[in-house]
C-alpha cells in the first residue's frame, strides 16, 4: 500500500510500504476512506515528538471501512462504516476504566502515528477495536465525521470541560487555528457572555467570528488591553491556550482573572516559564491534557443533528495520494488560508490481510 512515512525531522515522503495485518485478536483493519492532518502531525516533522522513530506512518485520524478484524472483536464487523479515533483504549486498565482512555496502560492512548503506523495511508491496523473505532450513521458525511477523530473531542474535552466554562463567562481562545475554532463552537454550548478569539492571521480571527467569537484581537498587547477593557480589568474566567509555544502560553497566564481557569491545548515543543511569582496569590487553576474521546458519542449524535459546524472548518480538499502537497499547504497556513485540510479517495485496491 501507500503511505506517508515520517524519515527524520522535516523528511517524509509517500511511499509503497507493506500491507497492515492482524497483529492481535482485538485488532481491525481499516480501508481509509478520508483522512486529514493535524498540527500534532507538523511538531512531530519538526522533530517535537522525539517517541516518533524514522519508518513511522503519520496519522492519528481517519474515516473508512473495516475489512478484516480479529477474533476477540465483538462491536464492529467486516463492510461496517467507521470513524477511527485518535485515542486507542483497551478498555480494561485503571484509566480506561475511568474514561480517561489518553492515559491508557495497556498499549494504547496515543499510538496511532506515534507509536505505531497511523492511518495518513490506504489501510491501518486499529488495536483494541471495539473501543477504537465508532460506527457512523449514515446521515454523517465522511468529510465532516473526521473532524471528530481529534480536533472536536480535543477542543470539547481539554479546553472547555478542562476550563469549566460555564454560562455567562468571558472566554478567551489563543489560537484560532482547527482545533481553537472547534473550542469557539463548544464553548458557545454553554452560553458565555462573550468569546474572544486571539491570533495573528486574519483569516482565522475571521473564520472565529463566523464559528461565534463576540470579539477578536491579534496576539500580544492588543489582545491583553482588549480583554481587560472588556473586563473591567477582571480578566478573563477561561483562556483556552491552543497554540502550543511559550509566548502564548504565558499571555494566557495574564489574561486570566482571580479565580480563573487557563486550559492548556496546545502542544509544546520549549519550555514555558511559569510565573509563580505573580500567580501563587491569584488561585488560578491551570490544566493540561492529552484528549481522551470520552465525548466522541456525544459528539458524534450531535453531528447527526446538525448541531456542529464541521463543514465551515474544512478549507482544502485532495485525493488521498496528494497528501504532500497537503501538508504543504497546511503548513503554510498564514499563506494559504488553511484550517482543515482533508484527503479521500472514493475506491482502493482489494488488500489481502495476513492472519497472525
Amino acid at each position: 500500500m501507500k503511505a506517508l512515512v515520517f524519515h527524520g525531522p522535516g523528511k517524509s515522503a509517500w511511499e509503497s510500504v507493506a500491507d497492515p495485518g492482524i497483529q492481535e485478536a482485538t485488532d481491525a483493519i481499516v480501508r481509509v476512506d478520508t483522512v486529514t492532518i493535524c498540527g500534532t502531525d507538523l511538531h512531530i516533522l519538526k522533530g517535537d515528538v522525539p517517541e516518533v522513530t524514522p519508518g513511522t506512518v503519520l496519522g492519528h485520524e481517519a474515516v473508512g471501512e473495516i475489512v478484516e478484524v480479529g477474533s476477540d472483536v465483538r462491536t464492529v464487523r467486516p463492510g461496517d462504516r467507521v470513524l477511527v479515533s485518535c485515542i486507542t483504549a483497551c478498555g480494561r486498565c485503571r484509566f480506561c476504566r475511568e474514561g480517561a482512555y489518553g492515559q491508557c496502560r495497556a498499549d494504547g492512548g496515543w499510538i496511532l502515528g506515534h507509536l505505531i503506523n497511523g492511518t495518513q495511508a490506504e489501510y491501518v491496523r486499529v488495536p483494541h477495536a471495539d473501543l477504537s473505532t465508532y460506527l457512523l450513521p449514515g446521515a454523517v458525511d465522511s468529510k465532516d465525521a473526521v473532524l471528530l477523530a481529534d480536533i472536536f473531542p480535543t477542543a470539547y474535552e481539554v479546553g472547555v470541560l478542562n476550563g469549566r466554562v460555564r454560562p455567562g463567562d468571558t472566554v478567551v481562545v489563543v489560537g484560532a487555528g482547527p482545533v481553537g475554532l472547534a473550542a469557539i463552537a463548544t464553548a458557545r454550548l454553554f452560553s458565555p457572555e462573550k468569546i474572544i478569539a486571539v491570533d495573528l492571521a486574519p483569516a482565522r480571527l475571521d473564520a472565529a467570528k463566523r464559528l461565534g467569537a463576540d470579539a477578536v484581537a491579534t496576539a500580544g498587547e492588543e489582545a491583553e488591553q482588549l480583554v481587560s477593557d472588556l473586563t473591567d480589568g477582571l480578566g478573563a474566567d477561561v483562556v483556552v491556550e491552543a497554540v502550543g509555544v511559550p509566548e502564548s502560553f504565558e499571555m494566557c497566564t495574564r489574561m486570566v482573572r482571580p479565580g480563573g481557569h487557563v486550559a492548556n491545548v496546545g502542544v509544546h515543543g520549549k519550555p514555558a516559564t511559569l510565573h509563580l511569582e505573580s500567580l501563587w496569590i491569584k488561585n488560578v487553576t491551570i490544566t493540561t491534557g492529552l484528549v481522551d474521546t470520552h465525548s466522541t458519542p456525544t459528539l458524534l449524535r450531535m453531528m447527526a443533528a446538525g448541531r456542529l459546524p464541521a463543514a465551515s472548518l474544512i478549507t482544502h480538499t485532495f485525493p488521498l495520494d496528494h497528501m504532500e502537497e497537503a501538508y504543504d499547504v497546511f503548513a503554510r497556513a498564514a499563506d494559504t488560508g488553511a484550517l482543515k485540510v482533508v484527503l479521500g479517495e472514493p475506491q482502493h485496491d482489494a488488500l489481502t490481510v495476513r492472519t497472525p
